[in-house]
Protein backbone atom coordinates (compact mmCIF):
# COMPACT_ATOMS: atom_id res chain seq x y z
CA UNK A 1 0.00 0.00 0.00
CA UNK A 2 1.35 3.47 -0.86
CA UNK A 3 2.41 5.66 2.06
CA UNK A 4 3.02 9.28 2.86
CA UNK A 5 5.64 10.91 5.08
CA UNK A 6 4.06 13.32 7.58
CA UNK A 7 6.37 15.92 9.12
CA UNK A 8 5.07 18.41 11.69
CA UNK A 9 7.60 21.18 12.26
CA UNK A 10 7.64 24.01 14.83
CA UNK A 11 10.33 26.68 15.34
CA UNK A 12 11.72 24.58 18.23
CA UNK A 13 11.64 21.02 16.93
CA UNK A 14 10.26 18.39 14.62
CA UNK A 15 7.19 17.14 16.50
CA UNK A 16 6.45 14.27 14.14
CA UNK A 17 8.26 12.53 11.29
CA UNK A 18 6.32 9.39 10.51
CA UNK A 19 5.17 7.22 7.61
CA UNK A 20 1.36 7.31 7.44
CA UNK A 21 -1.47 6.18 5.19
CA UNK A 22 -3.80 9.19 5.51
CA UNK A 23 -4.01 12.62 7.15
CA UNK A 24 -6.91 14.97 7.96
CA UNK A 25 -6.19 18.62 8.79
CA UNK A 26 -8.23 21.70 9.70
CA UNK A 27 -7.68 24.24 6.92
CA UNK A 28 -8.88 27.84 7.02
CA UNK A 29 -11.39 26.95 4.31
CA UNK A 30 -12.48 23.63 5.83
CA UNK A 31 -11.23 20.13 6.47
CA UNK A 32 -8.48 18.76 4.23
CA UNK A 33 -7.71 15.12 3.54
CA UNK A 34 -4.35 13.96 2.21
CA UNK A 35 -3.58 10.50 0.88
CA UNK A 36 -0.47 9.12 -0.85
CA UNK A 37 -0.01 10.44 -4.40
CA UNK A 38 -1.87 13.67 -3.54
CA UNK A 39 -1.40 16.52 -6.01
CA UNK A 40 1.08 19.22 -4.94
CA UNK A 41 -0.65 21.70 -2.64
CA UNK A 42 -0.10 24.48 -0.14
CA UNK A 43 -2.88 25.32 2.31
CA UNK A 44 -3.31 27.66 5.28
CA UNK A 45 -4.24 25.81 8.48
CA UNK A 46 -6.56 26.84 11.29
CA UNK A 47 -6.06 25.94 14.94
CA UNK A 48 -7.24 22.35 15.28
CA UNK A 49 -6.27 18.72 15.17
CA UNK A 50 -4.09 16.74 12.81
CA UNK A 51 -5.58 13.26 12.55
CA UNK A 52 -3.49 10.59 10.89
CA UNK A 53 -3.42 6.84 10.55
CA UNK A 54 -0.67 4.40 9.82
CA UNK A 55 0.88 1.22 11.12
CA UNK A 56 0.21 2.28 14.75
CA UNK A 57 -3.47 2.99 14.10
CA UNK A 58 -5.33 6.28 14.22
CA UNK A 59 -3.58 9.10 16.12
CA UNK A 60 -4.17 12.78 16.78
CA UNK A 61 -2.11 15.83 17.67
CA UNK A 62 -2.83 19.48 18.38
CA UNK A 63 -1.81 22.08 15.77
CA UNK A 64 -1.88 25.85 16.37
CA UNK A 65 -2.48 26.78 12.73
CA UNK A 66 0.20 27.46 10.14
CA UNK A 67 0.40 25.92 6.70
CA UNK A 68 0.64 22.53 5.03
CA UNK A 69 2.58 21.63 1.90
CA UNK A 70 2.21 18.44 -0.10
CA UNK A 71 5.16 17.74 -2.38
CA UNK A 72 5.79 14.28 -3.73
CA UNK A 73 4.98 11.76 -1.03
CA UNK A 74 5.65 14.19 1.82
CA UNK A 75 3.21 16.35 3.76
CA UNK A 76 4.92 19.10 5.77
CA UNK A 77 2.95 20.95 8.42
CA UNK A 78 4.70 24.10 9.63
CA UNK A 79 3.18 25.64 12.76
CA UNK A 80 4.06 27.82 15.76
CA UNK A 81 3.01 25.06 18.18
CA UNK A 82 2.04 21.41 18.03
CA UNK A 83 1.69 18.83 20.79
CA UNK A 84 1.13 15.11 20.99
CA UNK A 85 -1.64 14.13 23.44
CA UNK A 86 0.88 12.68 25.90
CA UNK A 87 2.77 16.01 25.96
CA UNK A 88 -0.28 18.17 26.74
CA UNK A 89 -0.50 19.40 30.32
CA UNK A 90 -4.21 18.95 31.06
CA UNK A 91 -4.22 21.24 34.12
CA UNK A 92 -2.52 24.02 32.15
CA UNK A 93 -5.01 23.64 29.26
CA UNK A 94 -7.96 23.71 31.68
CA UNK A 95 -6.55 26.83 33.39
CA UNK A 96 -6.12 28.53 29.99
CA UNK A 97 -9.71 27.62 29.12
CA UNK A 98 -11.04 29.07 32.39
CA UNK A 99 -8.96 32.27 32.05
CA UNK A 100 -10.22 32.82 28.49
CA UNK A 101 -13.84 32.14 29.48
CA UNK A 102 -13.54 34.56 32.43
CA UNK A 103 -12.05 37.28 30.22
CA UNK A 104 -14.85 36.82 27.68
CA UNK A 105 -17.48 36.85 30.46
CA UNK A 106 -16.22 40.05 32.12
CA UNK A 107 -15.08 41.86 28.98
CA UNK A 108 -11.92 43.04 30.75
CA UNK A 109 -8.28 42.00 30.59
CA UNK A 110 -6.60 41.11 33.94
CA UNK A 111 -4.73 44.43 33.67
CA UNK A 112 -8.05 46.33 33.61
CA UNK A 113 -7.72 47.20 29.92
CA UNK A 114 -10.67 46.64 27.58
CA UNK A 115 -10.84 43.07 26.31
CA UNK A 116 -9.14 42.08 23.07
CA UNK A 117 -12.02 39.80 22.04
CA UNK A 118 -10.35 38.07 19.05
CA UNK A 119 -7.31 37.27 21.18
CA UNK A 120 -9.45 35.86 24.02
CA UNK A 121 -11.48 33.75 21.56
CA UNK A 122 -8.26 32.43 19.99
CA UNK A 123 -6.91 31.48 23.44
CA UNK A 124 -10.15 29.65 24.25
CA UNK A 125 -10.07 27.82 20.90
CA UNK A 126 -6.46 26.69 21.46
CA UNK A 127 -7.24 25.44 24.97
CA UNK A 128 -10.32 23.52 23.81
CA UNK A 129 -8.45 21.85 20.94
CA UNK A 130 -5.60 20.90 23.29
CA UNK A 131 -8.12 19.21 25.57
CA UNK A 132 -9.80 17.55 22.60
CA UNK A 133 -6.42 16.20 21.44
CA UNK A 134 -5.91 14.85 24.95
CA UNK A 135 -9.08 12.82 24.49
CA UNK A 136 -11.84 15.00 25.91
CA UNK A 137 -14.95 15.65 23.79
CA UNK A 138 -15.34 19.14 22.33
CA UNK A 139 -16.86 21.57 24.83
CA UNK A 140 -16.24 19.28 27.83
Amino acid sequence: MPTLTLRVITPDRIVLDEIVESVRLDGLDGSLGVLPRHAPMIAALDVGLVRYSGAQGARTLFCAGGFAEVHGDTLRVVTQASERPEDIDEARARDAEQRARERLRTGVEPSGEPLDVPRARAALKRALFRLQAKGYPAGA
